[in-house]
């Protein structure tokens, strides 16, 4: 495995956690199906209130809400991260089957997922790092058959490793989860969208331009003609 190399992080503030959650909220359309996956994803629950965006949990729930509150906490109302939400009107339950049937079946229309990397094409390796030195043990859970089997994928990440280096390559270093599957990138500097062409860079920052994005990044980025700020 080659070693990526490091680059200079930019001194401007890159977003938080939920708000990286609050653009690809602002990205759903009402009346869709979403799954929402381990980590930054689950925060998109927060802020889709008041919409008709019906946000499944794979352990067998429809109409998950925001993440409760200290005691208004349910154990049998939990998401991917085995965080505790609320349900809203018409929530339902179901088992695991079920659920897989939904997301393997298509009915998913939005799948939002972490990553670990992701190439140039679409790629995604989310499920083992190997710079954890434990060999082929990771956890896949339901991340292959959501990658294959939503209508689109969005990947919510921090844009570097704790480490400092990129995660967005030409081509992934770890093992894959799915093959060109990933649309759209949403990471705490820029959006990028996925195409035929290559990575398209849609959005950045404020205080960010399109070439501290490419520097921060170690695949090729085509600059959008709309190119523009990001808006919360």
């Amino acid at each position: 495995m080659s070693k990526m190399s490091k680059v200079v992080i930019p001194e401007m503030p890159p977003l938080e956690r939920e708000m990286i959650a609050l653009r690809i909220a602002n990205m759903l359309e009402d009346g869709s199906y979403v799954n929402l996956g381990i980590g930054i994803p689950t925060l998109v629950s927060n802020w889709i209130e008041g919409r008709d965006i019906i946000i499944q949990s794979e352990i067998g729930m429809l109409k998950c809400g925001p993440l409760a509150d200290e005691g208004e906490q349910d154990q049998d109302r939990i998401n991917a991260s085995c965080q505790f939400v609320h349900e809203l009107p018409g929530s339902c339950y179901f088992n695991v089957e079920t659920s897989f049937a939904m997301i393997r079946g298509g009915r998913m229309d939005v799948a939002v997922l972490g990553a670990l990397q992701v190439s140039a094409k679409g790629d995604l390796a989310g499920w083992n790092n190997p710079a954890r030195g434990l060999g082929k043990t990771g956890n896949i859970g339901g991340s292959m058959d959501l990658a294959v089997g939503a209508a689109k994928l969005i990947v919510a990440m921090e844009h570097f490793t704790p480490g400092g280096e990129p995660k967005i390559l030409e081509v992934c270093n770890y093992p894959l989860t799915a093959k060109e599957c990933v649309d759209v990138i949403v990471t705490n500097y820029a959006l990028i969208e996925v195409t035929p062409k290559g990575l398209v860079l849609k959005e950045a920052i404020p205080g960010i331009t399109a070439e501290d994005v490419q520097k921060m990044t170690a695949a090729k980025l085509i600059v959008a003609d709309d190119f523009h700020e990001m808006e919360l």
